[in-house]
């Protein structure tokens, strides 16, 4: 292995540091953990954040990471420079009020000089032009010459935010050579020619700015270094730029195997095997840390990724799916340092596929209408395309906004993003109308404030019933009482009823005392864990400072807790039979129902489905001990629970097990053994949002009671159909084979109704721009009968362009016919109908004076025929 390959500098790097007491921790997910602020991890120390603002504790004061990056801002520039990537490896060390300066400059020395074997001739360092403590270690101690010491100002050498750490940066510049040089004898570190390569910039975090702006110097300063691991390779290999380095290399070249096309053979085929080898690795890297298309967020990048690449494969020439081909490619040549690609490797393959064919179905049939709209900015000598055309482009073909933008840029043309945003935002807020806001229960007790107190005790997991003292009152307009005699909201010390959390509504429950009853029917919390009781006082009335019993609705508990139980064996199955990238996004756990949310980029199959009802009806069955254990989150982590690690929880965890199938921390109430649940069937799957599913289902009675009525309908059913239930299927197919023959005749009599019309449509025409035009929709009939019409019209009409739609079977059938002497003028039937049926969801063409297509969606059938009205208008201008 070359000692400048990229796997052995990443080796290299990482075991070097360790031998300087680091910790090596390996690359953090691309999904930002438990940080809002960022999309994707851009940075080796983004993951690292909260160490360095004392958040967390780190596991070592000193770390060492080669960490995964994304980086977004540049994605138009990827391909068209040789120096922009998506997807880069940054090696970092990290000091947490460890070690400074010193360390941090000896140690990169020592790395760059002798394990690197870099001859310290040809680097270079800059400081900070006020950090003369720096300066002073590279010159004096390091013994660098002080000429190639480059002082540079705030614009270069400072790292800040606009509040918060701050501090100095020193940077490691590799000298490329005299042949790099611009030919300025002041040319150093520091100038935009391409000699010097900055290849490590040390980060000294030695300052806290406050909102004044004044830098606070801090007791315990930090270490923040990052080297591009691609850049230094390509440096020290003697490469001009990233894609000519080995593994990257390869990805180049398997472009070029798919395609047939050369590398360097062309500036814009050079483009486009750049995005795709670029593209490809982001993408394989994105849905390996879970990442799904979605139209939002995250989930977007990825999807303009994947149809950015897609794209360019087409300008390459390349007609069948292969994004797949590049990311097995890529999990081959990342896969010894990256094992996360491996385990994933089947569902980056599926997720690619999936969306290579989304994509094939919208961009062919987006790029013939962007085209038709540069063909118009062309004519009418305009070079900027409105915002309405750039948005119906999106919003009725799904073609991304960038796409059009960027295929408008290689033409030298615009597009007005101001206008489409107008556009964007009219149909946000068109959905947000639409959207009911309804609130709901009226009887929100979160939204009491509760003062003095900070807690209630929940002894409920342990019995049902309790004695509480009532610390606080409040009637049905939240308003503090002395007394409470009717419905209200009440405070206590203890309780046994479980306040909705977790996405587990509250217990129902019985107070009662000396001539004093109330029916609770909700516990919710306030101020996070106080519990405020939903009460109807129906005897007697209740002041601050009572004694009363408070007992549980025991019946609806283990109704919820069942659904809850489930709902743990159905995410431990999704994980089973969809894959690991499976995880919670929301659930709703009450007692006649259950629903729960998850990630996932398609629609369950009916297979899929009975897997699932399969794997939980047999753990219900199974006779499964719940297990309730008490743990710290460390211990939870290690022994591999469910959870979103994230959230914030206490020093101790509740954790809730099946056997080994499945293991989840958990706040909420659960049976003691599956077989309390006593059946499990799903009622719905659907997706609620990009890349969110959701399933709903029922247990114990509920779930008998649904079954029990399909058995019923299908009694009946039977009994309609004249037959047993077994014969049902047999007795349908007869029933559809007679309907389908029926059909055909009663189409028979249809056609020779509307043939024998046909006189009539004779002179159903529009003149376009002096020409007949006869644009119909002629209703249900088949292919042959309306290329008939088409026929007597043209004999009727020697000169006159022609388009029929019809219905026939749920589908859509068109014809365009132009007269011969016609086809001088520009018209062209194959042009016509392949641009009208795309409207209908179909494709299609033929010859200049006849052709034929087929659709998908009859209700586009008027939009399609004014389409065709727009397209002869062009033809004829």
């Amino acid at each position: 292995m070359s000692t400048y390959s990229i796997d052995n500098i990443r080796k290299s790097f990482i075991e070097f540091f360790e031998s300087k007491n680091h910790l090596a921790a390996h690359s953090f997910p691309l999904i930002p953990k438990n940080d809002n602020t960022l999309l994707l991890i851009n940075a080796g120390m983004a993951p690292l954040k909260k160490y360095f603002t004392g958040a967390d504790t780190p596991p070592n004061t000193r770390m060492v990471t080669c960490q995964k990056c994304v980086r977004t801002g540049d994605i138009e520039n990827v391909g068209f420079t040789s120096r922009h990537c998506t997807f880069f490896e940054m090696l970092g060390n990290f000091s947490f009020g460890d070690y400074f300066k010193r360390e941090s400059i000896f140690w990169a020395w020592e790395f760059l000089t002798e394990k690197m074997l870099i001859p310290a001739d040809k680097l270079w360092v800059s400081v900070y032009h006020e950090d003369d403590e720096a300066y002073d270690i590279w010159a004096q101690e390091i013994k660098v010459p002080t000429d190639r010491i480059v002082r540079l100002g705030k614009a270069d050498n400072f790292w800040e935010l606009e509040v918060g750490p701050s501090g100095p940066c020193s940077e490691i510049y590799f000298d490329r050579g005299e042949k790099y040089d611009c030919g300025d004898p002041n040319c150093s570190p520091g100038c935009d020619c391409d000699r010097y390569v900055e290849i490590w910039n040390l980060v000294f975090t030695q300052f806290d700015k406050d909102e004044q702006g004044v830098y606070h110097p801090l007791s315990k300063p930090n270490i923040d270094t990052g080297m591009g691991l691609e850049r230094v390779a390509a440096v020290l290999q003697g490469k001009d730029n990233v894609f000519e380095v080995e593994p990257i290399v390869s990805l180049i070249q398997l472009v070029e195997k798919i395609s047939g096309k050369a590398y360097k053979s062309s500036k814009k085929t050079d483009i486009s095997i750049r995005i795709i080898a670029d593209h490809s690795r982001a993408v394989t890297f994105l849905i390996g840390d879970g990442v799904i298309p979605s139209n939002e967020g995250r989930g977007y990048v990825l999807r303009r990724l994947l149809r950015r690449a897609s794209r360019h494969g087409k300008l390459l020439g390349i007609r069948e799916n292969f994004l797949s081909m590049m990311a097995k490619e890529v999990i081959n040549l990342w896969g010894e340092a990256y094992p996360e690609l491996k385990n994933a490797k089947d569902q980056i393959y599926k997720i690619i596929e999936i969306e290579e064919n989304k994509f094939n179905k919208t961009i062919d049939q987006g790029l013939d209408i962007l085209e038709s709209y540069i063909a118009e900015l062309e004519k009418d000598n305009q070079n900027k395309l409105s915002g309405d055309k750039a948005f119906k482009l999106y919003d009725t073909y799904g073609f991304p906004f960038e796409l059009t933008e960027e295929i408008l840029q290689e033409r030298d043309l615009s597009v007005d993003f101001s206008e489409f945003k107008q556009f964007m935002d009219q149909q946000k807020e068109n959905a947000r109308n639409a959207r009911d806001t309804s609130s709901g229960d009226s009887w929100s007790g979160s939204s009491i404030l509760i003062e003095g107190i900070s807690s209630t005790n929940f002894v409920g997991y342990d019995k049902n019933e309790t004695e509480a003292t009532v610390l606080k009152l409040y009637d049905e307009q939240l308003k503090p009482v002395d007394r409470l005699d009717s419905k209200g909201y009440v405070v206590l010390d203890d309780s046994v009823l479980y306040a909705e959390s977790g996405g587990q509504k509250g217990d129902k429950g019985l107070f009662k005392a000396n001539n004093f009853e109330a029916l609770v029917f909700d516990v919710t919390k306030a101020n996070n864990d106080i519990f405020i009781h939903h009460v109807k006082v129906s005897k007697g009335s209740l002041k601050a400072g009572d004694k009363i019993g408070v007992s549980v609705d025991m019946k609806d508990r283990m109704k919820t807790a069942a659904n809850h139980t489930a709902t743990h064996l159905l995410h431990a199955a999704l994980k089973q039979v969809l894959g690991s990238h499976v995880n919670q996004a929301g659930s709703l756990v009450e007692n006649d129902r259950l629903r729960f949310d998850f990630s996932h980029f398609e629609s369950l199959t009916k297979d899929e489905i009975n897997k699932l009802e399969y794997m939980v009806n047999e753990k219900i069955f199974g006779n499964l001990e719940t297990r309730i254990e008490s743990m710290t989150l460390d211990q939870a982590k290690e022994a591999g629970v469910t959870a979103l690690f994230d959230s914030k929880y206490g020093e101790k965890v509740r954790v809730i097990s099946v056997e080994d199938f499945s293991s989840e921390l958990c706040g909420g109430t659960h049976v003691s053994n599956t077989a309390q649940i006593g059946m499990f069937k799903i009622l719905s799957e659907a997706g609620i949002a990009s890349g969110i599913r959701r399933i709903e289902a029922v247990t114990g009675l509920l779930a008998f009671s649904h079954m029990k009525g399909y058995e019923e309908k299908t009694l009946k059913l039977a009994s309609q159909l004249k037959t047993n239930p077994e014969g049902i299927e047999a007795r349908v197919d007869q029933l559809l084979k007679e309907s389908k023959e029926k059909d055909k005749i009663i189409q028979q009599y249809k056609n020779e109704a509307i043939k024998s019309e046909t006189e009539s449509l004779i002179d159903d025409f529009t003149e376009i721009n002096g020409v007949k035009a006869f644009i119909l929709d002629i209703g249900s009939s088949d292919a042959n009968t309306i290329r008939e019409i088409s026929d007597k019209i043209r004999d009727k009409n020697p000169e006159s362009v022609i388009v029929i739609a019809a219905e026939n079977d749920g589908k859509v059938l068109l014809v365009a016919s132009v007269s011969k002497n016609l086809l001088s003028t520009g018209l062209h039937a194959g042009n016509i109908i392949k641009q009208t049926a795309q409207i209908v969801g179909g494709g299609g063409g033929g010859r200049p004076d006849f052709a034929q297509a087929g659709g998908k969606n009859p209700l586009m059938i008027k939009d399609a025929l004014q389409r065709a009205k727009e397209i002869i208008s062009d033809m004829t201008k």
